[in-house]
């Protein structure tokens, strides 16, 4: 590939989240950083956001992929609120990750609401690079 081709190829779009009141934002500052320095263009809206606000954000933003950032157990009602408002916005194309703190129990409920992948805290930084790497088509 010349200089020109990789010039021009699209840059994976990632949006990084925390939804409700979850205040500890530090594994999700890293995954950011890991992502930049992967290639990935990375927006990340900070603390305290809202389904809507996330939802919003990805559709402004043109993402490919939504990943929220959950440690304060709320995943299962948050994550599923979360499909059903892409689905509504028609927004359901979009690789759908959560990463944080989630019983292994629940992971595949997570999955059967839609979620492409489930990181738990500790998860491995390349595995998760690489999987987005796989399932977005750039």
């Amino acid at each position: 590939m010349n200089m020109s081709e990789t010039s021009n190829k699209k840059r994976i779009r990632v949006l990084i989240a925390k939804p409700g009141l979850d205040g500890h934002d530090r594994g999700a500052k890293v995954i950011v950083h890991m992502l930049k320095d992967a290639g990935m263009e990375v927006i990340y809206t900070g603390l305290h956001n809202t389904i809507e606000e996330i939802v919003d954000t990805a559709l402004k933003e043109d993402v490919d992929v939504i990943g929220l950032s959950i440690y304060s157990g709320a995943h299962l009602s948050l994550s599923q609120k979360l499909m059903e408002l892409l689905k509504e916005k028609g927004l359901d194309d979009k690789l759908i990750l959560i990463g944080g703190n989630i019983p292994q129990n629940d992971i595949n409920a997570l999955k059967n609401y839609g979620v492409g992948e489930v990181f738990p805290t500790g998860s491995n930084f390349e595995r998760i690079v690489r999987f987005i790497k796989e399932r977005t088509k750039y």
